[in-house]
């Protein structure tokens, strides 16, 4: 066994309904846990508060970029047209009066930014691009978007306990509990998921 196997990174319990799933996250999040997602074929209603998620950061991160945009936009075309080089037409002065002419480009310039931060902040939240991640070496994980739902705990959650947390999964009726590596060896089935398998036959 390689040094990498010699800590999991993350225990993974297979669920056979989507309301097994959804009482396993209401488990972990009332147990205290914070590291952990679900993995399953479809939407299921009630999942964002059975994990504890609050509202998404991405309009904190959206809006000051498009406030920018406008901003900038504003600043560039009054310095061009009202100080650096101003243009009198039809013996009107050059002034902040001119704002509705700019209103295109502040427009522009603000969805542009906005776009980026939403795509850029987007992927910075997700911790993408990730080319590949541990609990796609679990054999069992393939099912996740045909018919099967599961749970994943990570190894950095500070309640981390593998004993513990297999309990706690265990106690929500998991029908299959591994620990899974970062390394292509697979996941580890542990004792009570052979049991488990036993029962539902």
């Amino acid at each position: 066994m390689s040094d990498l196997q010699d800590a999991p990174v993350l225990l993974l319990a297979e669920f056979d309904t989507p309301g097994e799933c959804l009482h396993a996250a209401e488990a972990l999040r009332d147990a205290g846990y914070k590291d952990f997602d679900t993995h399953t074929p479809f939407p299921i209603h009630g999942m964002d508060a059975a994990m504890g998620l609050g509202d998404s950061k991405l309009g904190w991160i959206v809006f000051p970029a498009g406030l920018m945009g406008a901003i900038g936009a504003f600043t560039m075309i009054h310095w061009m047209n009202n100080i650096d080089y101003p243009i009198i037409i039809g013996g009107k002065p050059a002034g902040i009066a001119s704002l509705p002419s700019m209103i295109p480009v502040m427009f522009e310039l603000t969805v542009l930014l906005s776009a980026f931060a939403a795509v850029f902040g987007m992927l910075g939240l997700n911790k993408l691009p990730r080319h590949h991640h541990p609990i796609f070496n679990s054999s069992r994980f393939a099912s996740f978007s045909n018919d099967k739902f599961f749970v994943s705990v990570e190894a950095t959650d500070p309640k981390w306990n593998v004993d513990k947390t297999k309990a706690l999964l265990e106690g929500v009726h998991a029908k299959h509990v591994e620990l899974v590596y970062d390394d292509e060896e697979g996941g580890d089935e542990l004792e009570h998921s052979s049991h488990a398998s036993k029962g539902h036959a």
